[in-house]
């Protein structure tokens, strides 16, 4: 009967006291106990408030019903579907939303749409892969920021792939600790041909010099991205490299000088086809002819099998506590192997080894510096 009254007296009330109405009515659905007439005829009473020729109405209406978990799913799916001022509050708030209707949603909807989608307080692995393909960079964005979401490796992999070139970006991903090793090195590629293309340090230093540095600072950050990289995204990694062509013998004699033994070792196990566990038996305590069959079967250029062998074996005394030795000494013994001659078919590599030698040399002058100073 109280039902019966409101939906004569709407069609003479002004809009405030409407939107006042429908509030009340709406927190009267959530919050009260009615009998079951009575719940009936206060859903027929909102789904017809949804006519209502003001937005300030269906406003209210959605306020009050954004967070229930028993509103009426009519009414829910057409206010998300309303103005964007009412959809807010349901794209946001409301948990009736189905991951398949936030897939629909995120798919047609507006990117206005898709960055509410991304912050809601929790957003499935669907959800972000459906953003992760087809979301603005706002919306990936308000993804990444959103401590609620969870996003699988492939849907970062997307994001990277989209709007990798995006600083704000790029960086939101950089700092994401749940980034895979591959799209890390994707993303730091990036930002080192950002740098590279920048107008001031092509004016500053020249193309040449600019190329040079900068893929020097990429050679140097995919090692210390190895370092931090488990175990279980060694062989993504290795892959990753591979297909982009940077698993080069040059790469793997740098990777060897800066100890990362287990990370080689998966490489050969991509560039061999043999198995993982006699790699790992030849490189702990394996004989220099096997291990040179393995690196040419791997494919790396026959100059440079002297160095890796002797940096193997330094770096087999370190693991038995035989020698005290880091990339600098390990470096320096490469290039001792290789003797000093950097004419001919060596020079490269014996160029090579000295700048990594030296950049050993810079970076633990370096360490020595920052540890005087914090002392």
């Amino acid at each position: 009967m109280i039902v019966q009254h409101f939906l004569k007296w709407i069609d003479t009330a002004k809009v405030a006291e409407r939107a006042a109405a429908a509030s009340a009515l709406a927190r009267a659905y959530v919050f009260s106990d009615l009998t079951f007439e009575d719940r009936c005829a206060a859903e027929a009473a909102l789904t017809l408030l949804l006519d209502d020729p003001s937005p300030k109405v269906r406003l209210a209406m959605a306020e009050s019903l954004s967070l229930c978990h028993h509103a009426p799913a009519q009414i829910i799916a057409a206010l998300a579907s309303d103005q964007p001022e009412i959809a807010a509050l349901i794209l946001l708030r409301s948990p009736l939303l189905a991951d398949g209707d936030l897939v629909d949603r995120v798919a047609g909807g507006s990117a206005a749409a898709q960055r509410l989608i991304a912050m809601r307080p929790r957003v499935s692995h669907a959800v972000s892969a459906a953003l992760a393909e087809t979301g603005d960079r706002d919306a990936c964005l308000a993804l990444l920021r959103n401590d609620g979401a969870d996003i699988a490796a492939i849907s970062l992999r997307r994001i990277a792939e989209r709007h990798g070139t995006d600083p704000a970006l790029r960086e939101a991903m950089l700092s994401d600790r749940r980034l895979p090793a591959d799209v890390h090195h994707m993303l730091m590629v990036m930002l080192g041909e950002a740098l590279r293309c920048a107008p001031l340090v092509q004016a500053l230093i020249g193309p040449a010099r600019a190329e040079r540095i900068t893929r020097d600072a990429c050679l140097s950050a995919s090692v210390r991205l190895i370092e931090t990289t488990p175990a279980e995204e060694c062989a993504a990694l290795v892959e990753h490299l591979r297909l982009r062509g940077e698993m080069t013998s040059s790469f793997l004699v740098r990777i060897v000088a800066y100890g990362k033994i287990d990370f080689f070792g998966a490489a050969l196990v991509a560039l061999s086809g043999q198995k993982e566990s006699r790699i790992r038996s030849l490189l702990a305590d394996g004989r220099d002819v096997a291990l040179e069959a393995l690196f040419r079967t791997a494919g790396l250029a026959e100059a440079t099998h002297r160095v890796i062998l002797r940096a193997i074996k330094a770096w087999r005394e370190v693991a038995r506590g035989q020698r005290i030795a880091g990339p600098q000494e390990v470096s320096w013994l490469m290039l001792k192997e290789l003797e000093t001659d950097r004419t001919g078919k060596d020079g490269r590599l014996a160029s090579l080894l000295s700048s990594i030698h030296l950049n050993a040399l810079r970076e633990n002058a370096r360490d020595h510096a920052v540890a005087i100073q914090a002392a």
